[in-house]
């Protein structure tokens, strides 16, 4: 665990600048499902070439911590131990700055390769950024109180989600009432160089805020304040704890569907349910909205308030974030419609699946994926909206996973945690991959779009057999988290 040398008391203004990053990381990621329909219909791209942008945002973030990893061997010391956590975020935001500009020449051009670039480099960006803010995010304050800062941090990020598509589709496609259907790739641009000031401007900001740039680190081996896990083996190499192995393939696979299952829902929606392609936003919205509900609800728990309290905020939290996604879309002249309304009946699958999990990670991570392979199946069984909710709902149950693989994948690793810790980030390239997977597979020739969420069935398949594979692992380590407290992340 980390701390900074200031002391362990949080500051709570400092800490709001250090969650504006996390607010990017998810507008952007979620608004690349609204670029994914328009370049595919102005292009004539194939499932798979379209589904090429989650590729190459996705894959930045390994090639971005590999070369991490690489210069930091290369200086013999770590980038970030070096000039500073604060100035590597600032830098971070500057190479996704530059990443934003290429969408001009890529919208001016009807470039594809250019916006892949654009997309590669903002998401080499946000690596640099993840590196540094996850941390940080810990250290300002107290190291048990950690977990809240990131909850509170990945509520932020998903707020992003949300908004992001129903922004960015509003900046193209204009007013919902213009009745515009019709995109023009030349408005793609503008969207994204407001967002590259933006990022410019946050990085001036955090240059010269008042975040700490240093973190002193703490040996595992030598305390043990309650929130780290006492394991009684040391092994020599990362590898050999069988919790983090898997771990790194469950990360892939988990952040693989969760990005596959809303990038390919554009071209479901438009073929199957035969709607136009600006009126998408609000179903993508929906679906990343639907982690937003997830991650506030399991928040309930860090809250400093009585049991009968948190039982009450339990029900009614994800209604809060409900209504914060139904607001938003209003607030643009969206009119959701009747439809959008019975989705509150599907969250109250996802209050019963916390309410069953009782903190246990590995618990909620086998209910959580049980009731998304349900989802998925309703999805390709079914039709119309029934089916299209259906996979969106497939978000509140992908909400808890990131904080439920990690904290099972680095239970026990001791003074290997940070080490284990990179390997596991390197792993969100998953997005990329599986998305392409499913891309391939959604051919008319293959198993067409409906049938493709296949691909999301056997992902959660394995997410399953890891929650029961990292209880016995770690039981067997002398690691119950029944008996123990689960001290959760914020999320990607």
């Amino acid at each position: 665990m980390s701390s900074t040398s200031s002391g362990s008391k949080s500051n709570f203004s400092s800490f709001l600048t250090l969650t504006i990053v996390f607010f990017f990381w998810g507008f952007v990621a979620a608004s690349n499902d609204i670029l994914i329909p328009v370049f595919k219909d102005k292009l004539h791209l194939s499932p798979v070439q379209s589904q090429m942008i989650s590729f190459c945002f996705y894959a930045a973030y390994t090639v971005g911590a590999l070369i991490y990893f690489f210069i930091s061997k290369a200086i013999g010391g770590d980038i970030l131990n070096r000039i500073g956590y604060k100035n590597g975020i600032a830098l971070g935001l500057v190479i996704s700055t530059l990443g934003a500009l290429l969408f001009y020449p890529a919208a001016e051009t009807a470039s594809f390769a250019i916006l892949l670039s654009g997309l590669f480099v903002i998401g080499l960006g946000y690596a640099l950024q993840q590196t540094a803010a996850n941390p940080l995010a810990i250290a300002m304050g107290d190291p048990k109180t950690g977990s809240q800062r990131l909850s509170l941090a990945g509520g932020i990020n998903n707020f992003g989600t949300t908004i992001g598509p129903v922004v960015v589709s509003l900046a193209i496609f204009g007013s919902v009432t213009s009745g515009n259907t019709v995109a023009s790739i030349s408005k793609v641009k503008f969207p994204y160089l407001i967002i590259g000031a933006l990022f410019l401007l946050v990085a001036v900001i955090f240059k010269f805020s008042k975040l700490p740039n240093k973190i002193q680190t703490e040996d595992d081996e030598k305390k043990d304040d309650g929130t780290r896990f006492v394991h009684s083996t040391e092994r020599g190499s990362v590898f050999n704890y069988p919790q983090l192995v898997l771990g790194m393939l469950a990360i892939f696979i988990y952040v693989g569907v969760e990005v596959s299952t809303a990038s390919n829902l554009p071209l479901f929606l438009t073929k199957d349910l035969n709607i136009a392609t600006s009126n998408i936003a609000p179903y993508i919205s929906l679906y990343w909205a639907s982690l937003m509900i997830g991650r506030w609800t399991s928040s309930v728990g860090a809250f400093n308030i009585g049991d009968g309290a948190k039982k009450i905020l339990r029900f009614v939290m994800p209604y809060i974030a409900f209504a914060v996604f139904v607001l938003i879309n209003k607030a643009v002249g969206r009119d959701l419609g009747v439809p959008f309304y019975w989705y509150a009946l599907v969250i109250i699958v996802m209050i019963i699946g916390d309410l069953l999990s009782k903190g246990n990670p590995a618990r909620q991570l086998l209910l959580f994926a049980s009731f998304a392979i349900c989802a998925l199946f309703i999805g390709m069984l079914s039709h119309g909206i029934v089916s299209a909710f259906a996979f969106i709902s497939v978000g509140l149950f992908c909400s808890t996973l990131w904080p439920c693989i990690f904290t099972l994948a680095v239970a026990g690793l001791g003074k290997h945690t940070s080490e284990g810790s990179s390997f596991l980030i390197m792993m969100i390239c998953g997005g990329g991959f599986i998305a392409v997977l499913q891309g391939y597979l959604a051919s008319d020739n293959l198993l067409g779009i409906q049938w493709s969420y296949i691909v999301g069935v056997c992902c959660f398949a394995y997410l399953a057999f890891y929650a029961v594979k990292a209880k016995a692992v770690l039981k067997a380590q002398g690691i119950d988290f029944d008996k123990v407290e689960v001290a959760k992340g914020g999320g990607h």
